[in-house]
């Protein structure tokens, strides 16, 4: 396993990061099964783990204290706020109200008494920066976090970040954990150089593209849309749709480059992620053990430049095959009513 270290927080990581967001009930609701694949990664080197307060609602923050008791001191432990828990208002954001209460929930399900990296999962628009950038500055100094940093933010709001808190003399974000795979290079254009730029730490998800990168879905072959992640979002699946045509290509081209290197073709996609000098660690997701052991069985993988420039001859730098599925899509695209005026008023009769 190889190190690297996570920006300027001075914490040394593995370049793998095991992701927990199939750990409960959206993935594999066996807590000791998943317990095992915890222990099985951290015999195997990684010494990162990230999981976030809303998946499988809590449960697998749950399962990760478990798996942590005895060894905590041995792991950089990172978590997620910003999506809503549970019923009601006020329960989900950036503001100071919830992510105090939201903190001290996750602590107390890790089974821990401070987080490594607390991670900002999603911007939100209706809470000032530098609201969130204060109350996380405090948890710091209280010690309950060591570090924190977003997740999915674009470049502007990253610069802007840095700026207010260079203002306004708090902690600034130390990581950004982006969307990054073969399949979705957006993030090459403006996310990775502006984390190089603010000296910061780069965790990324969804190098295997939902799946796409396993080797699972290929070209000419039935997809079953009623199974698995299909059956839940199958849009992002069935083959007649023109975006999922043009993953399936890019997947038969891909295929031949990792057979000419001897690798699988989730190898690839991985070793690709770590590539780039802005990328810290790569986060993977495994349900199952046997997951896991395929994913690393590559974990020394490294690509040279003609793999890379075959890549880039395939799915050009910067640009995305697809939007990263997840992904934070901005209210000025989201939303109609800020991207028409209104209708003037009919002139009186």
């Amino acid at each position: 396993m190889r190190y690297r270290y996570l920006g300027r927080t001075g914490m040394e990581v593995s370049v793998h990061c095991l992701g927990t967001m199939m750990f409960g009930a959206v993935g594999n609701p066996d807590h000791d099964d998943c317990v095992r694949i915890v222990h099985a990664a951290l015999d195997r080197g990684i010494n990162f783990v990230d999981t976030a307060d809303m998946y499988s609602a809590g449960e697998s923050e749950e399962i990760v204290g478990k798996a942590l008791k005895g060894r905590r001191d041995d792991v950089v432990l990172a978590t997620k706020v910003h999506f809503p828990m549970g019923e009601g208002r006020n329960r989900g954001g950036n503001g100071r109200r919830w992510i105090t209460s939201a903190v001290e929930d996750s602590l107390r399900r890790l089974g821990t008494d401070w987080i490594d990296l607390y991670q900002v999962h999603r911007p939100d628009h209706a809470t000032d920066v530098e609201e969130t950038l204060s109350v996380l500055t405090d948890l710091v100094r209280q010690g309950k976090i060591r570090a924190f940093g977003c997740s999915t933010f674009p470049a502007e709001e990253i610069a802007d970040a840095y700026h207010v808190a260079e203002r306004r003399g708090l902690h600034r974000f130390r990581t950004e954990q982006p969307p990054y795979s073969i399949l979705a290079r957006g993030v090459e254009a403006n996310v990775l150089p502006a984390c190089r730029r603010y000296g910061m730490g780069v965790l990324t998800w969804g190098p295997l593209a939902s799946g796409f990168l396993t080797g699972r879905y290929r070209k000419g072959q039935d997809i079953d849309l009623n199974t698995g992640r299909a059956a839940l979002t199958p849009g992002r699946f069935d083959p007649s749709l023109p975006v999922n045509a043009a993953k399936l290509d890019v997947v038969e081209q891909l295929v031949e480059v990792a057979a000419g290197i001897g690798s699988s073709l989730p190898e690839l996609a991985v070793a690709f992620a770590a590539a780039h000098p802005a990328v810290t660690s790569v986060i993977i997701g495994p349900r199952t053990m046997e997951q896991l052991e395929a994913l690393l069985k590559g974990a020394a993988l490294t690509l040279d430049d003609d793999t890379l420039d075959r890549i880039d001859a395939i799915v050009p730098p910067g640009t995305n095959v697809y939007h990263p599925d997840g992904a934070w899509t901005p209210p000025a695209l989201a939303e109609t009513a800020q991207r028409r005026r209104p209708l003037p008023d009919r002139p009186a009769a």
